[in-house]
Protein backbone atom coordinates (compact mmCIF):
# COMPACT_ATOMS: atom_id res chain seq x y z
CA UNK A 1 0.00 0.00 0.00
CA UNK A 2 1.76 3.66 -0.74
CA UNK A 3 0.34 7.28 -1.41
CA UNK A 4 1.68 10.58 -2.38
CA UNK A 5 1.00 14.16 -1.72
CA UNK A 6 2.27 17.28 -3.81
CA UNK A 7 1.44 20.69 -2.52
CA UNK A 8 1.60 22.25 -5.95
CA UNK A 9 -1.55 21.89 -7.14
CA UNK A 10 -3.01 19.44 -4.61
CA UNK A 11 -1.75 16.53 -6.31
CA UNK A 12 -2.84 13.04 -4.32
CA UNK A 13 -2.67 9.25 -4.78
CA UNK A 14 -3.11 5.25 -3.28
CA UNK A 15 -2.57 2.11 -4.65
CA UNK A 16 -1.92 -0.75 -3.08
CA UNK A 17 -0.54 -4.68 -4.44
CA UNK A 18 -2.38 -7.46 -3.10
CA UNK A 19 -0.92 -11.25 -4.18
CA UNK A 20 -1.91 -14.91 -3.36
CA UNK A 21 0.00 -17.33 -4.40
CA UNK A 22 1.38 -21.23 -4.26
CA UNK A 23 3.56 -23.74 -6.14
CA UNK A 24 1.56 -23.44 -9.58
CA UNK A 25 -0.74 -20.58 -9.22
CA UNK A 26 -1.08 -17.16 -8.55
CA UNK A 27 -3.36 -13.85 -8.14
CA UNK A 28 -2.51 -10.42 -8.16
CA UNK A 29 -4.29 -6.95 -7.80
CA UNK A 30 -3.09 -4.16 -8.11
CA UNK A 31 -4.96 -0.55 -7.82
CA UNK A 32 -4.77 2.87 -7.46
CA UNK A 33 -5.70 6.16 -8.25
CA UNK A 34 -4.41 9.99 -8.67
CA UNK A 35 -5.94 12.94 -8.51
CA UNK A 36 -4.57 16.99 -8.93
CA UNK A 37 -6.23 20.51 -9.35
CA UNK A 38 -4.71 23.26 -11.46
CA UNK A 39 -0.72 23.19 -10.20
CA UNK A 40 0.71 27.53 -10.31
CA UNK A 41 3.59 28.77 -11.45
CA UNK A 42 6.47 30.59 -10.06
CA UNK A 43 4.76 33.52 -10.26
CA UNK A 44 1.93 35.47 -12.27
CA UNK A 45 2.28 35.27 -16.03
CA UNK A 46 -1.47 36.03 -17.10
CA UNK A 47 -2.74 39.83 -17.67
CA UNK A 48 -6.64 38.28 -16.97
CA UNK A 49 -7.64 35.79 -14.39
CA UNK A 50 -11.17 35.18 -16.65
CA UNK A 51 -11.63 31.74 -18.43
CA UNK A 52 -14.14 32.32 -20.43
CA UNK A 53 -17.13 30.92 -17.97
CA UNK A 54 -19.09 33.26 -16.29
CA UNK A 55 -18.35 33.54 -12.73
CA UNK A 56 -15.32 31.23 -12.95
CA UNK A 57 -11.75 32.76 -12.73
CA UNK A 58 -8.18 31.50 -11.95
CA UNK A 59 -5.52 33.36 -10.16
CA UNK A 60 -2.67 35.07 -12.71
CA UNK A 61 -0.63 32.58 -11.16
CA UNK A 62 -2.81 29.29 -11.92
CA UNK A 63 -2.41 27.41 -14.77
CA UNK A 64 -5.40 26.58 -15.93
CA UNK A 65 -6.71 23.29 -17.47
CA UNK A 66 -4.11 21.48 -15.43
CA UNK A 67 -6.07 19.27 -13.23
CA UNK A 68 -6.70 15.13 -13.67
CA UNK A 69 -8.17 12.43 -12.11
CA UNK A 70 -7.33 9.16 -12.73
CA UNK A 71 -8.57 5.31 -11.68
CA UNK A 72 -6.82 1.82 -12.59
CA UNK A 73 -7.55 -1.59 -11.82
CA UNK A 74 -5.62 -4.81 -13.18
CA UNK A 75 -6.00 -8.44 -12.51
CA UNK A 76 -3.24 -10.88 -12.80
CA UNK A 77 -3.80 -14.47 -12.88
CA UNK A 78 -0.51 -17.26 -13.69
CA UNK A 79 -0.94 -20.42 -13.87
CA UNK A 80 2.91 -22.77 -13.90
CA UNK A 81 2.92 -25.78 -14.43
CA UNK A 82 7.11 -27.19 -15.08
CA UNK A 83 8.02 -25.53 -17.76
CA UNK A 84 4.88 -23.78 -19.04
CA UNK A 85 3.57 -20.38 -17.95
CA UNK A 86 -0.12 -19.34 -18.67
CA UNK A 87 -0.72 -15.45 -17.38
CA UNK A 88 -4.06 -13.67 -18.05
CA UNK A 89 -4.16 -10.01 -17.54
CA UNK A 90 -7.50 -8.04 -17.23
CA UNK A 91 -7.21 -4.44 -16.90
CA UNK A 92 -9.45 -1.04 -16.59
CA UNK A 93 -8.92 2.59 -17.02
CA UNK A 94 -10.89 5.20 -15.86
CA UNK A 95 -9.48 9.10 -16.31
CA UNK A 96 -13.22 10.82 -15.34
CA UNK A 97 -11.61 13.87 -16.37
CA UNK A 98 -7.99 15.13 -17.97
CA UNK A 99 -7.26 18.64 -18.84
CA UNK A 100 -5.07 20.06 -20.88
CA UNK A 101 -3.23 23.76 -21.17
CA UNK A 102 -1.74 23.49 -24.82
CA UNK A 103 -4.90 21.79 -26.21
CA UNK A 104 -8.47 23.92 -27.78
CA UNK A 105 -10.42 20.72 -26.08
CA UNK A 106 -9.85 18.89 -22.79
CA UNK A 107 -10.65 15.31 -22.02
CA UNK A 108 -13.97 14.57 -20.08
CA UNK A 109 -14.18 11.21 -19.89
CA UNK A 110 -12.09 8.23 -21.32
CA UNK A 111 -12.67 4.37 -20.19
CA UNK A 112 -10.27 1.67 -21.36
CA UNK A 113 -10.42 -2.16 -20.68
CA UNK A 114 -8.02 -4.50 -21.54
CA UNK A 115 -7.42 -8.00 -22.00
CA UNK A 116 -3.74 -9.91 -22.05
CA UNK A 117 -3.43 -14.04 -22.48
CA UNK A 118 0.28 -15.06 -22.81
CA UNK A 119 2.11 -18.61 -22.76
CA UNK A 120 5.41 -19.19 -22.48
CA UNK A 121 7.04 -22.65 -22.47
CA UNK A 122 10.75 -23.72 -22.37
CA UNK A 123 11.36 -26.75 -24.22
CA UNK A 124 14.82 -28.87 -25.17
CA UNK A 125 15.14 -26.28 -28.72
CA UNK A 126 14.43 -23.27 -27.13
CA UNK A 127 11.73 -21.27 -25.74
CA UNK A 128 8.37 -20.45 -27.56
CA UNK A 129 6.10 -17.34 -26.81
CA UNK A 130 2.58 -16.55 -27.54
CA UNK A 131 0.23 -13.64 -26.72
CA UNK A 132 -3.21 -12.67 -27.78
CA UNK A 133 -4.84 -9.64 -26.64
CA UNK A 134 -7.41 -7.02 -26.72
CA UNK A 135 -8.18 -3.57 -26.23
CA UNK A 136 -11.05 -1.55 -26.25
CA UNK A 137 -11.16 2.86 -25.35
CA UNK A 138 -14.14 4.73 -25.45
CA UNK A 139 -13.14 8.50 -25.29
CA UNK A 140 -14.80 11.43 -25.24
CA UNK A 141 -13.47 15.58 -25.13
CA UNK A 142 -15.24 19.02 -24.79
CA UNK A 143 -14.63 22.14 -23.23
CA UNK A 144 -13.48 21.30 -19.20
CA UNK A 145 -14.36 23.85 -16.53
CA UNK A 146 -11.34 26.65 -17.12
CA UNK A 147 -12.51 26.67 -21.26
CA UNK A 148 -15.49 28.84 -22.57
CA UNK A 149 -18.36 26.31 -22.65
CA UNK A 150 -21.41 28.87 -24.44
CA UNK A 151 -20.86 30.29 -27.90
CA UNK A 152 -22.74 31.62 -30.58
CA UNK A 153 -24.66 35.21 -30.78
CA UNK A 154 -26.86 34.45 -28.16
CA UNK A 155 -24.09 33.85 -25.69
CA UNK A 156 -22.64 37.20 -26.02
CA UNK A 157 -21.00 36.47 -29.54
CA UNK A 158 -17.05 36.12 -30.07
CA UNK A 159 -16.13 39.52 -28.49
CA UNK A 160 -17.67 38.14 -25.50
CA UNK A 161 -14.92 37.61 -22.53
CA UNK A 162 -17.52 35.03 -20.96
CA UNK A 163 -19.70 32.91 -22.52
CA UNK A 164 -23.59 33.43 -21.28
CA UNK A 165 -25.58 30.20 -21.40
CA UNK A 166 -28.27 30.54 -23.68
CA UNK A 167 -31.00 27.99 -25.05
CA UNK A 168 -32.34 26.43 -27.33
CA UNK A 169 -29.44 25.08 -28.83
CA UNK A 170 -29.34 25.75 -32.35
CA UNK A 171 -27.56 28.10 -34.62
CA UNK A 172 -26.93 31.24 -32.58
CA UNK A 173 -26.34 28.89 -29.16
CA UNK A 174 -23.78 26.53 -29.03
CA UNK A 175 -23.03 24.08 -25.39
CA UNK A 176 -19.90 22.94 -26.09
CA UNK A 177 -17.91 21.22 -28.54
CA UNK A 178 -18.64 17.21 -27.63
CA UNK A 179 -16.29 14.88 -29.69
CA UNK A 180 -16.58 10.86 -29.17
CA UNK A 181 -13.90 8.38 -30.41
CA UNK A 182 -14.22 5.00 -30.13
CA UNK A 183 -11.72 2.32 -30.71
CA UNK A 184 -10.15 -1.42 -30.51
CA UNK A 185 -7.09 -3.39 -30.74
CA UNK A 186 -7.19 -6.77 -31.49
CA UNK A 187 -4.24 -8.84 -31.75
CA UNK A 188 -2.11 -11.91 -31.94
CA UNK A 189 1.90 -12.75 -31.12
CA UNK A 190 4.34 -15.88 -31.70
CA UNK A 191 7.98 -16.12 -31.57
CA UNK A 192 10.30 -18.71 -30.81
CA UNK A 193 13.73 -18.47 -29.29
CA UNK A 194 15.97 -21.54 -30.95
CA UNK A 195 19.47 -22.35 -29.79
CA UNK A 196 21.47 -23.62 -33.05
CA UNK A 197 24.38 -23.84 -31.10
CA UNK A 198 26.56 -22.87 -28.27
CA UNK A 199 27.67 -19.37 -30.90
CA UNK A 200 24.07 -19.29 -32.58
CA UNK A 201 20.87 -18.43 -31.38
CA UNK A 202 17.56 -17.67 -33.59
CA UNK A 203 14.55 -16.22 -32.92
CA UNK A 204 11.79 -16.06 -35.39
CA UNK A 205 7.84 -15.07 -35.41
CA UNK A 206 5.10 -13.41 -36.59
CA UNK A 207 2.24 -10.69 -35.31
CA UNK A 208 -0.95 -9.81 -36.47
CA UNK A 209 -3.02 -6.97 -35.32
CA UNK A 210 -6.35 -4.93 -36.28
CA UNK A 211 -7.25 -1.43 -35.47
CA UNK A 212 -10.73 -0.06 -35.79
CA UNK A 213 -11.42 3.87 -35.09
CA UNK A 214 -14.76 5.79 -35.50
CA UNK A 215 -14.28 9.43 -34.58
CA UNK A 216 -17.52 11.03 -34.60
CA UNK A 217 -18.45 15.19 -33.35
CA UNK A 218 -21.78 15.48 -32.34
CA UNK A 219 -24.18 18.49 -33.04
CA UNK A 220 -23.80 21.32 -30.76
CA UNK A 221 -25.13 24.06 -31.91
CA UNK A 222 -24.17 27.71 -34.04
CA UNK A 223 -21.33 26.18 -36.71
CA UNK A 224 -22.16 22.88 -35.16
CA UNK A 225 -24.82 22.42 -36.91
CA UNK A 226 -27.56 20.32 -37.77
CA UNK A 227 -26.28 16.67 -38.16
CA UNK A 228 -23.00 14.79 -36.97
CA UNK A 229 -19.46 15.54 -38.27
CA UNK A 230 -17.76 12.59 -39.20
CA UNK A 231 -14.52 13.11 -39.00
CA UNK A 232 -13.06 9.28 -39.22
CA UNK A 233 -15.81 6.78 -40.30
CA UNK A 234 -15.11 2.92 -39.75
CA UNK A 235 -11.31 3.55 -39.94
CA UNK A 236 -9.14 0.49 -40.40
CA UNK A 237 -5.20 -0.26 -39.86
CA UNK A 238 -4.24 -4.03 -40.09
CA UNK A 239 -0.94 -4.92 -39.65
CA UNK A 240 0.40 -8.65 -40.41
CA UNK A 241 4.70 -8.72 -39.93
CA UNK A 242 7.16 -12.08 -39.88
CA UNK A 243 10.31 -11.45 -37.83
CA UNK A 244 13.96 -13.12 -37.60
CA UNK A 245 16.44 -12.29 -35.73
CA UNK A 246 19.95 -14.07 -35.72
CA UNK A 247 22.76 -13.56 -32.84
CA UNK A 248 26.39 -14.90 -33.06
CA UNK A 249 28.62 -15.30 -30.29
CA UNK A 250 32.08 -15.43 -32.88
CA UNK A 251 34.52 -15.41 -29.25
CA UNK A 252 34.18 -14.20 -25.70
CA UNK A 253 35.45 -10.38 -27.51
CA UNK A 254 32.85 -10.62 -30.55
CA UNK A 255 29.17 -10.96 -30.98
CA UNK A 256 27.16 -9.87 -33.94
CA UNK A 257 23.57 -9.67 -34.91
CA UNK A 258 21.44 -9.49 -37.48
CA UNK A 259 17.39 -8.85 -37.59
CA UNK A 260 14.97 -8.86 -40.38
CA UNK A 261 11.41 -7.41 -40.23
CA UNK A 262 8.54 -7.77 -43.07
CA UNK A 263 5.24 -5.84 -42.18
CA UNK A 264 1.87 -5.59 -44.32
CA UNK A 265 -0.19 -2.48 -43.29
CA UNK A 266 -3.75 -2.50 -44.74
CA UNK A 267 -6.04 0.81 -44.25
CA UNK A 268 -9.10 1.94 -45.20
CA UNK A 269 -11.67 4.42 -43.98
CA UNK A 270 -15.54 4.63 -44.90
CA UNK A 271 -17.47 7.92 -46.23
CA UNK A 272 -17.99 11.19 -44.34
CA UNK A 273 -19.96 13.85 -43.81
CA UNK A 274 -19.63 16.91 -42.08
CA UNK A 275 -22.15 19.21 -39.46
CA UNK A 276 -23.82 20.22 -42.80
CA UNK A 277 -24.70 18.74 -45.89
CA UNK A 278 -26.11 21.36 -48.05
CA UNK A 279 -24.02 24.54 -50.08
CA UNK A 280 -24.52 26.67 -47.04
CA UNK A 281 -21.63 24.83 -45.03
CA UNK A 282 -19.31 26.56 -43.14
CA UNK A 283 -15.54 25.85 -44.31
CA UNK A 284 -15.90 23.95 -47.25
CA UNK A 285 -17.53 20.80 -45.61
CA UNK A 286 -19.45 19.74 -48.26
CA UNK A 287 -16.35 20.13 -50.99
CA UNK A 288 -14.08 18.44 -48.80
CA UNK A 289 -16.24 15.56 -47.82
CA UNK A 290 -17.21 14.92 -51.30
CA UNK A 291 -13.75 15.60 -52.34
CA UNK A 292 -12.45 12.76 -49.65
CA UNK A 293 -15.33 10.51 -50.59
CA UNK A 294 -14.55 10.16 -54.09
CA UNK A 295 -10.83 9.21 -53.64
CA UNK A 296 -9.97 5.19 -53.15
CA UNK A 297 -8.59 5.18 -49.49
CA UNK A 298 -8.01 1.64 -49.59
CA UNK A 299 -3.76 1.79 -49.02
CA UNK A 300 -1.71 -1.23 -47.99
CA UNK A 301 2.01 -0.88 -47.37
CA UNK A 302 4.92 -2.96 -47.79
CA UNK A 303 7.43 -2.01 -44.99
CA UNK A 304 10.82 -3.93 -44.13
CA UNK A 305 13.09 -3.38 -41.10
CA UNK A 306 16.50 -4.58 -40.78
CA UNK A 307 19.46 -4.31 -38.24
CA UNK A 308 23.02 -5.14 -38.03
CA UNK A 309 25.28 -4.73 -35.12
CA UNK A 310 28.73 -5.94 -34.02
CA UNK A 311 30.11 -5.54 -30.23
CA UNK A 312 33.49 -5.93 -29.49
CA UNK A 313 34.80 -6.22 -25.87
CA UNK A 314 38.51 -6.53 -25.70
CA UNK A 315 38.42 -7.05 -21.92
CA UNK A 316 36.42 -6.84 -18.86
CA UNK A 317 36.39 -3.20 -19.10
CA UNK A 318 35.54 -1.92 -22.11
CA UNK A 319 33.03 -2.27 -24.83
CA UNK A 320 32.77 -0.37 -28.49
CA UNK A 321 29.53 -1.07 -30.88
CA UNK A 322 28.64 -0.13 -34.38
CA UNK A 323 25.41 -0.92 -36.11
CA UNK A 324 22.83 0.14 -38.79
CA UNK A 325 19.39 -0.40 -39.14
CA UNK A 326 16.41 0.71 -41.03
CA UNK A 327 13.04 1.47 -39.34
CA UNK A 328 9.89 1.86 -41.48
CA UNK A 329 6.94 3.64 -39.84
CA UNK A 330 3.37 3.51 -42.16
CA UNK A 331 1.58 7.22 -41.46
CA UNK A 332 -1.24 6.64 -38.71
CA UNK A 333 -5.31 7.24 -38.84
CA UNK A 334 -5.09 10.66 -38.51
CA UNK A 335 -2.52 11.10 -40.92
CA UNK A 336 -4.06 9.59 -43.70
CA UNK A 337 -8.12 10.05 -42.95
CA UNK A 338 -8.26 13.74 -41.61
CA UNK A 339 -10.33 15.67 -44.57
CA UNK A 340 -11.77 18.83 -42.90
CA UNK A 341 -9.78 22.26 -44.37
CA UNK A 342 -12.28 24.34 -41.99
CA UNK A 343 -10.07 25.86 -39.56
CA UNK A 344 -12.55 24.41 -36.59
CA UNK A 345 -12.46 21.00 -37.51
CA UNK A 346 -8.60 20.95 -38.64
CA UNK A 347 -7.08 22.53 -35.37
CA UNK A 348 -9.26 19.78 -33.74
CA UNK A 349 -7.10 17.13 -35.61
CA UNK A 350 -3.85 18.97 -33.90
CA UNK A 351 -2.31 15.53 -31.92
CA UNK A 352 1.19 17.42 -31.62
CA UNK A 353 0.05 20.45 -29.71
CA UNK A 354 1.34 23.27 -31.87
CA UNK A 355 -1.72 25.19 -32.00
CA UNK A 356 -2.00 24.77 -35.65
CA UNK A 357 -4.69 22.70 -37.58
CA UNK A 358 -3.90 19.74 -39.37
CA UNK A 359 -5.29 17.96 -42.66
CA UNK A 360 -4.29 14.20 -43.79
CA UNK A 361 -3.05 12.63 -47.36
CA UNK A 362 -4.47 9.47 -48.30
CA UNK A 363 -1.67 9.27 -50.28
CA UNK A 364 1.13 9.53 -47.67
CA UNK A 365 4.02 7.27 -47.69
CA UNK A 366 5.64 5.20 -45.03
CA UNK A 367 8.42 7.31 -43.48
CA UNK A 368 11.89 4.90 -43.70
CA UNK A 369 14.55 5.90 -41.42
CA UNK A 370 17.97 4.74 -42.07
CA UNK A 371 20.56 4.98 -38.88
CA UNK A 372 24.41 4.77 -38.53
CA UNK A 373 25.18 4.51 -34.07
CA UNK A 374 28.35 3.74 -32.57
CA UNK A 375 28.78 3.36 -28.90
CA UNK A 376 31.86 3.06 -26.49
CA UNK A 377 31.96 1.79 -23.09
CA UNK A 378 33.99 2.00 -20.47
CA UNK A 379 34.06 0.37 -16.97
CA UNK A 380 35.96 -1.39 -13.91
CA UNK A 381 35.95 -5.16 -14.62
CA UNK A 382 33.41 -5.34 -11.97
CA UNK A 383 30.80 -2.78 -13.12
CA UNK A 384 30.37 -1.41 -10.23
CA UNK A 385 32.88 1.31 -9.23
CA UNK A 386 32.68 3.56 -12.23
CA UNK A 387 31.45 3.86 -16.28
CA UNK A 388 31.76 6.33 -18.78
CA UNK A 389 29.59 6.05 -22.43
CA UNK A 390 29.56 7.93 -25.38
CA UNK A 391 26.81 6.81 -28.38
CA UNK A 392 26.59 9.14 -31.44
CA UNK A 393 24.32 8.65 -34.13
CA UNK A 394 23.33 9.41 -37.64
CA UNK A 395 19.65 9.23 -39.08
CA UNK A 396 18.47 10.32 -42.72
CA UNK A 397 14.65 9.59 -43.45
CA UNK A 398 13.20 9.12 -46.47
CA UNK A 399 9.58 10.47 -47.14
CA UNK A 400 9.15 11.71 -43.14
CA UNK A 401 6.09 12.83 -42.41
CA UNK A 402 6.38 17.02 -41.69
CA UNK A 403 3.56 19.58 -42.43
CA UNK A 404 3.07 22.30 -45.22
CA UNK A 405 0.89 24.85 -45.95
CA UNK A 406 -2.73 23.68 -46.75
CA UNK A 407 -3.17 26.84 -49.05
CA UNK A 408 -0.68 28.46 -51.40
CA UNK A 409 1.28 30.15 -48.42
CA UNK A 410 1.49 30.42 -44.51
CA UNK A 411 1.33 33.76 -43.18
CA UNK A 412 4.15 34.31 -40.46
CA UNK A 413 4.11 34.84 -36.47
CA UNK A 414 0.90 32.73 -36.53
CA UNK A 415 -0.77 29.62 -36.36
CA UNK A 416 -2.22 28.21 -39.36
CA UNK A 417 -4.19 24.85 -41.30
CA UNK A 418 -0.99 22.61 -42.43
CA UNK A 419 -1.33 19.16 -44.71
CA UNK A 420 0.91 16.45 -43.57
CA UNK A 421 3.54 15.68 -46.71
CA UNK A 422 6.41 13.57 -47.19
CA UNK A 423 9.40 15.64 -46.96
CA UNK A 424 13.03 14.75 -46.51
CA UNK A 425 15.12 14.45 -42.98
CA UNK A 426 17.89 14.34 -41.35
CA UNK A 427 18.95 13.95 -36.91
CA UNK A 428 21.98 13.56 -35.52
CA UNK A 429 23.57 13.95 -32.06
CA UNK A 430 25.26 12.48 -29.13
CA UNK A 431 24.44 10.78 -25.87
CA UNK A 432 27.04 10.92 -23.04
CA UNK A 433 26.54 9.05 -19.73
CA UNK A 434 28.41 8.41 -17.04
CA UNK A 435 28.61 6.69 -13.38
CA UNK A 436 31.09 6.68 -10.23
CA UNK A 437 30.57 5.12 -6.31
CA UNK A 438 31.94 8.23 -4.23
CA UNK A 439 31.92 6.49 -1.28
CA UNK A 440 30.88 3.29 0.28
CA UNK A 441 30.62 3.15 4.06
CA UNK A 442 28.77 0.73 6.80
CA UNK A 443 27.26 3.65 7.85
CA UNK A 444 26.08 5.50 5.50
CA UNK A 445 25.82 2.75 1.96
CA UNK A 446 27.11 3.56 -0.87
CA UNK A 447 27.05 7.27 -2.50
CA UNK A 448 26.63 7.22 -6.32
CA UNK A 449 27.51 10.23 -8.86
CA UNK A 450 25.50 9.53 -12.30
CA UNK A 451 25.06 12.23 -14.76
CA UNK A 452 24.17 12.16 -18.86
CA UNK A 453 24.25 14.76 -21.06
CA UNK A 454 22.43 14.41 -24.61
CA UNK A 455 22.51 16.69 -27.73
CA UNK A 456 20.16 15.83 -30.80
CA UNK A 457 19.37 18.19 -34.06
CA UNK A 458 17.06 17.63 -36.92
CA UNK A 459 16.52 19.49 -39.92
CA UNK A 460 13.96 19.09 -42.75
CA UNK A 461 16.42 18.50 -46.34
CA UNK A 462 13.60 19.79 -48.74
CA UNK A 463 13.27 23.16 -46.92
CA UNK A 464 15.91 23.81 -44.77
CA UNK A 465 13.48 24.23 -41.93
CA UNK A 466 14.21 22.85 -37.92
CA UNK A 467 12.00 19.84 -36.96
CA UNK A 468 9.50 20.36 -34.41
CA UNK A 469 9.75 19.31 -30.70
CA UNK A 470 13.45 18.27 -30.73
CA UNK A 471 14.89 18.79 -27.36
CA UNK A 472 18.06 20.96 -26.82
CA UNK A 473 20.90 20.32 -24.91
CA UNK A 474 20.45 18.89 -21.74
CA UNK A 475 22.11 17.14 -18.79
CA UNK A 476 21.51 15.60 -15.52
CA UNK A 477 23.62 14.91 -12.24
CA UNK A 478 22.14 12.94 -9.40
CA UNK A 479 23.42 12.18 -6.62
CA UNK A 480 21.89 8.81 -4.63
CA UNK A 481 22.57 7.25 -1.52
CA UNK A 482 21.69 3.55 -1.38
CA UNK A 483 21.34 1.78 2.74
CA UNK A 484 20.09 -1.50 2.43
CA UNK A 485 16.02 -1.12 1.40
CA UNK A 486 16.75 3.12 1.90
CA UNK A 487 17.62 4.80 -1.00
CA UNK A 488 17.79 8.72 -1.04
CA UNK A 489 18.46 10.72 -4.49
CA UNK A 490 19.11 14.28 -5.07
CA UNK A 491 18.82 15.32 -8.81
CA UNK A 492 19.28 18.32 -11.32
CA UNK A 493 18.56 18.51 -15.12
CA UNK A 494 19.73 21.61 -16.66
CA UNK A 495 18.27 22.18 -20.18
CA UNK A 496 19.63 24.94 -22.71
CA UNK A 497 17.32 27.57 -24.64
CA UNK A 498 15.72 26.43 -27.47
CA UNK A 499 16.21 28.07 -30.68
CA UNK A 500 16.59 25.79 -33.32
CA UNK A 501 13.04 26.06 -33.71
CA UNK A 502 10.21 25.00 -36.67
CA UNK A 503 8.72 27.93 -38.56
CA UNK A 504 6.57 26.56 -40.60
CA UNK A 505 4.62 25.19 -36.84
CA UNK A 506 4.96 28.31 -35.54
CA UNK A 507 6.88 26.95 -33.13
CA UNK A 508 7.79 29.01 -29.84
CA UNK A 509 11.09 29.68 -28.56
CA UNK A 510 11.93 28.83 -24.60
CA UNK A 511 14.60 29.75 -22.34
CA UNK A 512 16.90 27.35 -20.60
CA UNK A 513 15.62 26.11 -17.06
CA UNK A 514 16.71 23.88 -14.62
CA UNK A 515 15.23 21.71 -12.25
CA UNK A 516 16.03 20.34 -8.96
CA UNK A 517 14.11 16.70 -7.43
CA UNK A 518 14.60 15.46 -4.22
Amino acid sequence: VGAFYRSNGNAMGVNANATIANENLSLTYTGSAAQSDNYTAGGDFKTSTATGRLGHTLPLDEVGSTAYESINQALDIAYRNENHLLDLKLGYQNIPYENFPNQRMDMTDNKSRLANLSYTGDYQWGVLKARAYSETTEHEMDFGEDKRFWYGSASGGNTAINGIPCSPIGPTCSAGMPMNTDGQTTGLSVSADIALSRRDSLQVGGEYQAYRLDDWWSPSGAMMWPGTFWNINDGQRDRAALFSEWETRFSPNWTSLFGVRYERVDMDAGDVNGYCTTGMCMGNQLIDSAAFNAQDRSQTDHNWDMTALARYSPDTTQTYEIGVAQKTRSPNLYERYTWSTWTMAAVMNNFVGDGNGYVGDVNLKPEVARTLSLAADWHDAEQKAWSARVAPYFTYVQDFIDATCNGASCPDGQFNVLKYANQSARLYGIDLSGRVLAASTPEYGDITVNSSVSYTRGENQDTGDNLYNIMPLNAKLAVTQQRGRWTNTLEAHFVAAKENVSDIRNEVETPGYSLFNL
